[in-house]
């Protein structure tokens, strides 16, 4: 399908489109943190590389990222249209996901990045690392 505006006006409506995150993957985590009774997170907390969930006392911050925007190996499918565009967007979600991770980590942040299809099909997997994460313990302050 061709597209009804300049390659310029696209990009203008593009980028006023502005994410919150992915509210059901999100949901699913802190359904998991709530059976089993980790405590002291928060979200939108005001912390380098916006992470989805800051243990601020543990300094620990967790990114759930999705499979499509972050460029999973498994289940990332590149569309058919403008894929110089769509590897180009990848590559630099990705060179930021590591440079975010690293200036957390330079700061003193413990950085846990789960894969969406991690949470959602192996919850167990990822409660395990959580749980390493935040000191072995199932609770946190």
């Amino acid at each position: 399908m061709t597209d009804i505006f300049t390659n310029a006006k696209r990009s203008e409506v593009m980028s006023r489109i502005r994410g919150h995150g992915n509210k059901a993957t999100e949901l699913a985590l802190i359904s998991l943190f709530r059976q089993h009774g980790i405590t002291g997170w928060r979200r939108r907390q005001a912390v380098f590389g916006k992470p989805d969930f800051v243990f601020r006392k543990l300094r620990v911050a967790i990114f759930v990222d999705g499979c499509f925007w972050h460029g999973c190996p498994w289940h990332c499918r590149v569309p058919a249209s403008n894929r110089a565009f769509w590897k180009r967007k990848f590559a630099a979600n990705q060179a930021r996901d590591r440079r975010v991770s690293r200036v957390l980590r330079q700061a003193g942040w413990h950085v846990l990045r789960l894969w969406e299809h991690d949470l959602t099909k192996r919850p167990t997997v990822c409660l395990r690392k959580i749980q390493r994460t935040l000191g072995g313990s199932e609770k946190s302050v």
